[in-house]
């Protein structure tokens, strides 16, 4: 194997985990403060896709990139404070159950709306070409969407590490009562983080638009690999999930169903009705504010 075609295989290889990862760091920042076992994620990744169809044409694909995110996120905000916000303090089984029902309704809604079919949306004309090393050629866009990854990666690991939001979100993981001793309500954090989380999950459907297919079922089918890249990266681990997207990313299988990594253990995910890999049971402790998950 050539030297350029190596390059060009770990860059593929990169932007699948990019694919994975803008998806995972959502799920896991949600479960780490709330509990929530949110298997409607990948539907707000359907709604970013979606949206991007619709506005493209009013305010085109850079107008699109702010603003079908910022709908995402505060669709999210909406979701949080009228759902979620009631299974904070319940079972983990009960917020799975949610937001199966979520997702089922989501693609429905969909479907109905938009079709059946599979849409496709065109790489904007400023955004085509190659970029050429030498021998070594390589999509513009794809380069571009690597970099808006990067920076969306250091931009939210420095709003978790440097900003006193971040210090409240990472004291509230680890010991959510202490926090409501100090007088801090975790509420407010709380829709914060689920419209930063669902606002990714808008994101990489904006981003991913141009290259893949655009259908109601795309939801469901990056869910799974989104569960095992936070349960292999492990829940609660900024930099786990990132190693777990970027080095192991799961594969598509011929039949279309994605195969898990290599030498995961069975006992680490249990299916649930839908075929998804979710977090196998464990014991749990409640607490005033979240539902928590004992390490």
């Amino acid at each position: 194997m050539s030297a350029m075609l190596l390059a060009q295989q770990i860059l593929n290889g990169l932007l699948d985990g990019v694919y994975y990862l803008l998806i995972a760091l959502g799920l896991s920042l949600i479960f780490s403060l709330g509990g929530i076992v949110n298997l409607a994620h990948g539907a707000f990744y359907a709604i970013g896709a979606y949206l991007t169809l619709v506005f493209s044409p009013y305010i085109g694909f850079g107008g699109s990139f702010v603003a079908a995110p910022v709908a995402v996120a505060l669709f999210g905000v909406v979701i949080e404070r009228t759902l979620f916000r009631r299974f904070y303090r319940s079972d983990p089984i009960l917020s799975l159950l949610l937001t199966f029902g979520l997702a089922m309704v989501a693609e429905q809604v969909l479907r109905m709306i938009f079709g059946a079919p599979p849409l496709s949306y065109s790489i904007p004309p400023w955004l085509r070409g190659q970029v050429a090393i030498g021998s070594f050629i390589y999509s513009f866009y794809r380069v571009v969407l690597l970099g808006i990854a990067a920076a969306c990666i250091g931009g939210l690991w420095l709003l978790l590490q440097k900003t006193s939001f971040g210090r409240v979100v990472r004291a509230g993981v680890q010991n959510p009562d202490m926090v409501g001793a100090l007088g801090i309500s975790l509420q407010p954090y709380m829709s914060a983080v689920a419209a930063l989380g669902i606002g990714l999950a808008g994101l990489a459907g904006v981003l991913l638009a141009p290259i893949y297919s655009i259908h109601p079922a795309m939801g469901q089918e990056i869910i799974t690999p989104a569960f095992v890249v936070v349960v292999i990266g492990g829940l609660g681990s900024f930099w786990g999930v990132v190693a777990a997207a970027v080095a192991g990313r799961p594969r598509q299988g011929r039949h279309g169903r994605h195969r898990l990594f290599r030498g995961l253990h069975r006992g680490n995910l249990s299916p649930d009705a839908s075929g998804a890999a979710v977090p196998a049971a464990r014991p749990v402790r409640r607490t005033h504010h979240a539902v928590r998950v004992r390490r």
